[in-house]
Formats: structure tokens, sequence, C-alpha cells
């Protein structure tokens, strides 16, 4: 029964929170522990690492699509590759220390970052925002047919959050120009966060289980400093030339089959974004807040101390709502405004870990104990 009540709550843990799209929805796969069939003790150790790739084009404006973007040829295009490491401790059979580190390779393709003339690409790569925290299980894993974990991680302003390129026709006289690049591809967001989390499973008989789960990360500052300069794209968005630092959040819900001890088959809804205001610090600056609704199977593999997972999150619904800067411009001007943003239509998550197996100290009985002379 441990066994196999701890293959589905890999299924939540390794797929944290996938944002899709120009919402600068930051990757946390690694974040918190993830578990696998053993059963785990103290001392033991279980590395691993999560990939996501995603490609975003298509454009809201709150829930409503503009197709056109893409005929008329004027759609952003971002590329997101986030490779995550983490390496979870084991205090005890319900409590674990994980620490997650993301590096990240983007692409972003745009006409009007760059005169609205030419098509360029704009890059980042690098490290991104550190995680660090504790999860405790309420119930020793195994024991009932159900379980409940909290946590909370740090999260680290590690990542650059004024990463930057060259473009173009932008300068004195048309000429090129290096300016941080979008939100969106920024490697970090500047805040030093902290994220409360919680998952849940219920077996509901000897194959299928329901997993469930949600996270919020608060980031208490409210500007980070990096210049957008979208003033210069209108003088309208003067009160969106510096760089929000805005919270995040994800929430999901999956029934799960096991037909055998080595693989696992989920079915999930996830609804995951970035709120229009941060729930404590100011919520000023330039950010787009957005949330999706995906549809994501999840298989995995589990054999030994190695897991295997793939998952295919694939959006069903998609919304951009007005920003803070969004509302402070209709409110002054009588003007309704409400920014765009583009979404993916799926996103690829692949993930690996592997457990190493403190080794357990045997006592001899004291009836065989050797006396010394």
């Amino acid at each position: 029964m441990k066994r196999t009540l701890l293959v589905l709550i890999i299924l939540f843990l390794t797929q944290q929170s996938f944002g899709q799209g120009c919402v600068a929805v930051r990757h946390f796969g690694t974040c918190s522990a993830n578990l696998s069939h053993n059963t785990f003790g103290k001392g033991d150790i279980q590395a691993g690492m999560n990939y996501r790739y995603f490609k975003s084009f298509r454009h809201f404006r709150g829930t409503h699509e503009e197709p056109d973007r893409i005929t008329s040829g004027t759609e952003v295009i971002n590329h997101s590759n986030n490779w995550e490491y983490s390496v979870s401790y084991w205090l005890s059979g319900k409590t674990n220390l994980a620490i997650g580190i993301p590096t990240q390779i983007n692409a972003r393709s745009s006409l009007y970052e760059h005169g609205r003339t030419e098509r360029h690409h704009s890059f980042s790569r690098g490290l991104g925002d550190i995680r660090f925290g504790i999860q405790q299980w309420l119930l020793e894993p195994g024991i009932k047919p159900w379980n409940i974990q909290v946590g909370s991680s740090l999260k680290l302003p590690t990542g650059n959050y004024n990463a930057s390129d060259i473009f173009y026709n932008v300068g004195v006289n048309g000429n090129p120009e290096v300016r941080p690049v979008d939100q969106s591809i920024q490697l970090g967001d500047g805040g030093l966060g902290l994220i409360v989390e919680t998952q849940m499973y219920l077996k509901l008989n000897e194959k299928f289980y329901l997993t469930t789960g949600a996270f919020y990360l608060v980031n208490p500052r409210e500007t980070n400093g990096t210049r957008t300069f979208r003033e210069k794209l209108n003088v309208l968005l003067k009160n969106e030339a510096i760089t929000s630092v805005p919270d995040q959040f994800s929430s999901r819900i999956a029934m799960n089959y096991s037909p055998n001890a080595i693989s696992n088959i989920s079915i999930g809804g996830r609804y995951e974004g970035v709120p229009v205001h941060d729930l404590i610090g100011g919520s000023a600056g330039f950010r787009r807040p957005g949330n999706i609704v995906s549809l994501e199977p999840v298989y995995s593999y589990m054999k030994n101390n190695l897991t295997l997972n793939f998952g295919l999150p694939i959006a069903v619904r998609r919304n951009r709502p007005q920003s803070y800067t969004d509302l402070e411009y209709s409110r002054t001007t009588g003007v309704f405004r409400n920014g765009d943003a583009a979404f993916a239509d799926y996103a690829i998550n692949l993930g690996i870990q592997y457990t190493f197996k403190a080794k357990q100290k045997t006592k001899t009985a004291p009836q065989f104990v050797i006396p010394q002379n």
C-alpha cells in the first residue's frame, strides 16, 4: 500500500507550474521534493531534473483571441526552454528539505520591439531564481488512504532580471541599441519571495487515486528597476516604464490510474497564472497578468529507484485581464484599455528522478554480542 500510494504524489510534485507565454509564470517544477514509489527514510537523497518547452504565439485580450495578429504577421513568438535541477534530503519519512536550481534559454521574435519595420530576435540564457524549502506530511505516508503535505520555500533573486540584448531601429537615427529583454524572457524577477504550498492524495480503490495541490508565490517587492522602454512606444504608457515584481499561483486536481507497480497515468486540470494585484506590497509597474486553464495528461514510469515522467498540459482557456497599469490608465483618461499577451497551445514537460537510499545501520541483538577481552 505504501508503494502504491506514493506513486501518485509524484504527478503533482513534478509538475508544479508551467507558464505558457508572455505572461511571466515562472517554472517551479522542482521546488518541492519529487516522490517516487520508494518509501523514504531518514538520510535518503533524491536528485532530479525537469525540462519544459513551449512556443507562445496566440494573442489574447481578456479571453478573446486576436487571430489577425498571426495573419498580419505581427504576432510575438516566444520559445522557452527550462531545465530545473533538484535535490531533496529526507530528515524523516515525513519531512524533507529541497532545493531547485533552474537554468533557461529563451528566444523572442517581434516587430514592435524593433521599430515595427523588421522582425528580429532577442535572447536570454543563464541561471534562474533558486528556491529552497521544507515539506512536511501530516501523516506517515502509506499508513492511511489519504494524506496532506504542507510546505514553504524561499525564492532567491539569483536570476538576472536585467538581461539585455540588441534591439534594432530604436536608437538615435534608427541605430541598434542595447536594452533589457521583455519581462517574459527575463531569467528572474528580482524579488525575494515566499512560496507556500500544499498537496493531498486520496485512495479511491486499488487502482484509482485523486491528487490535488496548490501553491502561491508572495513577492513583496513592487518593482525591480529594470526599464521596459514601453514609454518610447507610446507616451501614454509612461506608467509601464519599470518592470513589476508579480506574485504567482498554481493549482491542480487530477484522477490517477495505476495499472501496475511501474506505471501511472494521470488526467488533470490545472489553473495557474499571474494576478493583477499582489497579496502583499504594491502592484505598480509593468506586468502582464493572466491565467491559463489546461487539461494535463501525465505518464510516469517507475522502476527500482528511477522515475521518469512525461506531461503535456494543453491550454483550454486563456485570459489576459486588465493589468494594474491598464486600470490606472482607464481610470485617469476615461478610455478603456486592456493590453494583450501571447499564449502557447501546449507545453512539453519531461522529468527524471533518482533516489539514493541511505544505508540503514543494523543493531546486533544483545545475546549475539561477542564479549571483548
